[in-house]
């Protein structure tokens, strides 16, 4: 069992502005958010072709992962990717596919195959969560038996990120030795896989049934709960950066209608209520960056890492949510109508608040990291 996220061959400074500018230029190529209303509103999922082109074609499916699948750098590679993803609200699989399963199959080291198919683009999605959203070993939903030396599941998994899209499911389960993990396909037989509709159009859920199913075991000996535990911690720092776009391109967009927007022959920008307004929305955006980059440079100790995880997630999630709730309120009647991209940030924002367990649930473990 390893920590994979820094295997990767590490890009220096100006690599890491070329990939920001690529994941940029493609994002915008793509319609910005038009990406997003392409998607049926009431089963929000993957934008194939423009998974195809950045997963496979610009090679994100295989970022942060081992050299031996091609992988390419690390966490500060994820952080960059995932922030320009989140500014257009990009509906593609990296941070449930090769941020998610992809870190816990190369943490298993026992998936080569499926991480080689993982990293050519092809959408793994992860099913670990409790009834409530978050991980807790002591709380995983589906059990496992062995039938004639076949790892055999039961359980339902609700919350798995773009499960309805997926090609294959990394399920943990729960048995004599403690959390392991395994492969299922979601076509065999014995799963059920069922979308949800979501209140973030941009991402899709699923429910996964699991109902005598066979599967591939990954770990063995109860190693799996480590194993999503500090996958996890990678996650969170992905989602975080996801969120720092998110409300980046909020504040954008409320700066430029602010400035452009007019009453009483002057701009709105300049009453004193909505500079103090907008002034609190940069000092949550910047605070969010802080929080972001003091992560990415903790991934050398995953004592650290994890501290840093947890409160980068703590602070962003309720940054974006703020920030967008602001972002509707100063684009006026416009704000709220379905017209304008105000209320998909407002609706990613909310979703990503409790996606990975909301702010209290991260301050709680905070609390624990540092023996409070």
């Amino acid at each position: 069992m390893t920590s994979t996220v820094t295997d990767g061959t590490a890009l220096s400074d100006g690599e890491l502005d070329d990939l920001r500018e690529t994941v940029r230029s493609v994002c915008a190529d793509a319609g910005g958010t038009a990406a997003v209303r392409r998607l049926p509103e009431r089963s929000p999922g993957i934008d194939a072709a423009l998974w195809d082109t950045l997963g496979r074609q610009v090679g994100l499916a295989a970022l942060g992962l081992p050299e031996s699948v091609g992988g390419i750098g690390g966490l500060a590679e994820i952080a960059v990717v995932c922030e320009e993803l989140g500014r257009t609200l990009a509906p593609v699989p990296l941070l449930s596919s090769t941020v998610l399963a992809g870190q816990v199959l190369a943490g298993c080291g026992t998936a080569d195959k499926a991480l080689a198919e993982l990293a050519e683009g092809t959408v793994h999605a992860l099913a670990v969560a409790a009834p409530d959203g978050t991980w807790r070993p002591d709380a995983v939903p589906v059990a496992v038996s062995w039938q004639g030396g076949v790892p055999v599941l039961d359980g339902t998994v609700p919350f798995v990120l773009d499960g309805a899209d997926a090609q294959a499911l990394v399920v943990a389960g729960i048995g004599a030795d403690g959390v392991d993990l395994f492969l299922a396909g979601p076509s065999e037989p014995g799963v059920t896989v069922r979308r949800v509709p979501t209140l973030d159009l941009s991402r899709g859920q699923a429910v996964v049934t699991f109902s005598g199913a066979r599967a591939q075991a990954l770990t063995t000996g109860g190693e799996g709960a480590q194993v999503v535990s500090r996958t996890l911690d990678v996650a969170l720092v992905a989602l975080a950066a996801e969120q720092l776009g998110g409300v980046q391109a909020a504040l954008d967009m409320t700066v430029a209608h602010v400035r452009d927007r007019t009453q009483f022959g002057r701009a709105i920008g300049s009453f004193q209520a909505v500079k103090h307004t907008c002034a609190d929305m940069l000092l949550q955006v910047e605070s969010a960056r802080s929080a972001v980059v003091r992560a990415v440079r903790a991934v050398g100790s995953p004592e650290a890492l994890a501290e840093a995880a947890a409160v980068a997630q703590a602070w962003c999630c309720e940054a974006f949510v703020s920030v967008a709730a602001e972002c509707v309120q100063l684009h006026g009647g416009m704000g709220f109508t379905w017209e304008h991209d105000a209320h998909l940030y407002f609706r990613r924002a909310q979703s990503d608040a409790v996606l990975l367990g909301d702010a209290a649930h991260h301050r709680e473990r905070l609390a624990g990291l540092l023996s409070w």
